[in-house]
């Protein structure tokens, strides 16, 4: 893996135990090597040449949640 990218996200309505999911999610993908939640946003440690920004963000949609940069 070459060296992780931290991204934060905001994640609109992800309260502290639906944040605990969606980390279970994005940790179970190859190249996530730490995503910590927070109310209303995650931050994600990834491997750029795995994912970009939007890919996360699309993870995280697919876990029923708006998603961006922050």
């Amino acid at each position: 893996m070459t060296n992780p990218t931290r991204v934060l996200l905001g994640v609109r309505g992800m309260d502290r135990e639906a944040g605990e999911r969606v980390a279970a999610h994005l940790l179970s993908l190859p190249g996530i090597s730490k995503a910590a939640p927070d109310t209303g946003q995650i931050e994600v440690h990834y491997d750029p040449s795995l994912y970009t920004v939007m890919d996360l963000v699309r993870q995280v949609r697919s876990q029923g949640f708006l998603a961006g940069m922050l």
